[in-house]
């Protein structure tokens, strides 16, 4: 009897775990290492009160194949699947923050000041990298990372500090919402000439054309049929039902997009702007949110784990030298641009200081967009991770002390906001 028991029921789950595992079996299994690890890494960052970001990041490096002394997970390539929905999924949401009237009322000074400290940036950091010899394309997603600005940690920051009201706060937001806009344009277009390796003025005004023909193309006609059918499914009152239905005007734009060489990320962008038109944006950020915080964690956990730190000796110098570049320019052009539209002293000053913080979410995305179409050096996206990580840290004390600088300025009356 015991015989016959052990050899209907305990062989074959002796044979089942000594047995090789399937590829569906060692997806789980890399998918349970991820999680555990980003959890446990997410824990540590909040008890020391420092971005997720990070925590997600050094997860990635943690768990990925070029950490010694061997790679954690066995389907590195899965994780680039998760990355490119993570991306969608980020760029989705924040598009859900800009509906097409918020984006007509940001006004004319944060639309001139975020085109001066992008343009600023990316000038300044193409200069410098080229003259520590990266390449021509490796340069010009450098330069793309460099100038974006980290909204999330600087509204953070600020509520945090309760100045969320203040003045610069208002008109850092809108130059953030330009600067978003700005940046994953010139994605879209750096991608599509990347991808044919065509440089000549006709190849470069074509995609140009192309991204401007979809921008618009998108707003005019979309915003005549999505906010509609969104609201038409509201109305059925079924969550499940409406989830999927906004999910479906994100992947496919994002579709249409790659399918006319733009990155996917403009299309998912656009994508929330025409949903925060409908009468149920409100109610689809709340459920899209936690599906964004797991695929965002994800691609970030990507993005470590493509990191070989075994480089860091390589690219740690260019990596602070980029930083201080990004920093340096962001502060000048936006202090001078202030300046140019009449802006207080203490008002460009703080709007300067908080919009000199570097990385981010989309800085990732800019130089992973390089590594995409094949166009970027290898040291590339973990030379911009490290920089995330550095800014990411930085970037908080920065904004805190620099604001308290600039109002003990103005209370001893050297930097009144009204002073010209």
């Amino acid at each position: 009897m015991e015989l016959e028991f052990a050899q209907q029921f305990v062989r074959p789950i002796l044979d089942k775990i000594s047995s090789t595992p399937s590829s569906s079996e060692l997806i789980i299994q890399d998918f349970a290492v991820i999680m555990i690890v980003a959890s446990i890494m997410a824990l540590i960052s909040y008890k020391l009160k420092q971005p997720m970001i990070m925590a997600f990041i050094i997860a990635g490096m943690i768990i990925g194949p070029n950490t010694p002394p061997f790679s954690l997970i066995t389907h590195v390539e899965i994780l680039h699947v998760f990355a490119e929905i993570g991306i969608i999924l980020l760029l989705f949401v924040i598009g859900m923050e800009f509906p097409i009237e918020k984006l007509k009322n940001v006004g004319k000074k944060a639309t001139f000041i975020a085109v001066a400290e992008a343009s600023g940036t990316f000038m300044a950091g193409f200069a410098v990298t080229q003259a520590m010899g990266f390449t021509f394309f490796d340069s010009l997603f450098v330069s793309l990372a460099i100038s974006v600005t980290s909204t999330v940690i600087i509204m953070k920051v600020l509520e945090e500090l309760g100045m969320i009201k203040d003045e610069a706060t208002y008109l850092i937001v809108g130059i953030a919402v330009i600067e978003d806009i700005i940046i994953i344009s010139l994605l879209a277009v750096l991608q599509s000439v990347a991808s044919t390796g065509d440089l000549t003025i006709n190849e470069v005004g074509m995609s140009i054309i192309l991204v401007i023909a979809f921008i618009v193309g998108v707003i005019v006609l979309g915003s005549k049929i999505v906010p509609r059918c969104v609201d038409l499914v509201g109305k059925t009152n079924h969550s499940e039902l409406l989830i999927i239905a906004v999910l479906g005007v994100a992947f496919g734009l994002s579709f249409i997009a790659f399918k006319l060489d733009i990155s996917v990320a403009t299309g998912a962008f656009f994508a929330g702007v025409l949903v925060a038109e409908s009468k149920m944006r409100i109610a689809t950020k709340i459920i899209a949110t936690p599906i964004r915080d797991m695929f965002g964690a994800l691609f970030f956990i990507s993005v470590g784990a493509l990191m070989d730190i075994k480089q860091l000796p390589l690219f740690i110098i260019p990596a602070v030298i980029l930083i201080i570049v990004s920093f340096s320019a962001k502060f000048i052009t936006v202090w001078a641009a202030s300046r140019a539209q009449r802006l207080g002293k203490t008002t460009s000053l703080k709007t300067g200081i908080g919009l000199s913080s570097s990385g981010g979410e989309l800085a990732l995305v800019a130089a992973k967009g390089g590594a995409d179409v094949g166009a970027t050096s290898s040291f590339v996206l973990p030379m911009v991770g490290a920089m995330t990580i550095i800014s990411t840290f930085i970037s908080p004390y920065l904004i805190k002390y620099g604001w308290k600088l600039a109002s003990r300025l103005e209370s001893k009356g050297t930097g009144s906001s009204d002073t010209k």
